[in-house]
């Protein structure tokens, strides 16, 4: 349902090694004052400072792709704050207009016209770190080989039941958001927006289960890596870990969602989602 409000108050993350996605951000911090709003800005990878910046923010705007989306899901991540992205780049899965829509929309999203679009994510912990940390993710949780090109293996456990042991590259788990991400280059299922399911997907696996595993949300998983040289855990893509041999790593649902302020319907997902996708798959033909 649309919430029916007039904020007051947004914020503004930018992709800063994006030029244009500074322009614009300036552009719209501007616009927000004409709508007699207040607006702040900085770039999404200077989380400390947009963190410092949310009292009272309704609203963050993230101009870039999807990775600029990911970390602003960590700066909104306690604050419930929503997030409206716009695409500066190819693909984004997550973001919700086009550079060239943003103005025109601006009053219609300030307005609170739209509609709350809830995310799940995971909450990983490494056991035995000190001091004891918890990571969270929108996307996905990689646990893979290093630059060292020899497999691992990794044991799994579902529920505190033993599940498989892969030899793999690694495995990747996902929520919904993140099926279209690292899990789907890896031949995983595409799952619907509002699943609070996760997904396990091995990585290149050799001798050992190959398909993904589409787990219930209330689901703990725990993965224990041999390897002889050091592993590495990504979470989103931007939070990176040595990871060494016998180490444990929990990863479940997290109490913390991500919020989206949509304005197209819940329909575009699908109607957008062939042609995401063939944008994804050029892409990686270029890069090889």
């Amino acid at each position: 349902m649309a919430e029916k409000t007039t904020m007051k108050k947004v914020g503004i993350l930018y992709h800063s090694q994006n030029e244009p996605a500074h322009v614009l951000a300036e552009k719209l911090k501007t616009l927000l004052v004409v709508y007699d709003a207040s607006a702040w800005l900085c770039s999404a990878w200077d989380e400390d400072n947009a963190v410092n910046q949310l009292d009272n923010t309704e609203l963050i705007i993230t101009i870039g792709g999807d990775g600029t989306i990911l970390r602003a899901a960590q700066v909104a991540l306690k604050n419930r704050i929503p997030i409206t992205g716009i695409n500066m780049g190819n693909l984004g899965f997550m973001t919700e207009l086009k550079a060239g829509e943003a103005e025109e929309i601006l009053a219609e999203i300030l307005e609170g016209k739209g509609w709350i679009d809830e995310r799940a994510m995971l909450e990983t912990t490494i056991i035995g770190e000190q001091p004891k940390a918890k990571y969270f993710a929108l996307n996905d949780v990689a646990l893979a080989r290093g630059i060292d090109v020899r497999m691992v293996s990794i044991e799994v456990g579902v529920n505190n039941e033993y599940f498989t042991t892969y030899r793999a590259d690694g495995v990747v788990i996902s929520t919904a958001t993140g099926s279209t991400g690292y899990s789907l280059s890896a031949g995983g299922p595409i799952l619907y927006p509002g699943s609070r399911d996760l997904l396990l997907t091995p990585l290149l696996s050799h001798f050992s289960l190959r398909h993904s595993m589409v787990l219930s949300p209330d689901t703990t998983i725990k993965l224990k890596i041999r390897t002889p040289v050091p592993a590495a855990l990504s979470i989103d893509g931007h939070t990176s870990r040595k990871i060494e041999d016998g180490t444990e790593i929990v990863i479940k649902r997290s109490k913390y969602i991500t919020r989206f302020l949509r304005i197209h319907p819940p329909e575009h997902f699908y109607g957008a989602l062939e042609q995401k996708l063939k944008g994804k798959q050029i892409n990686e033909t270029r890069k090889s």
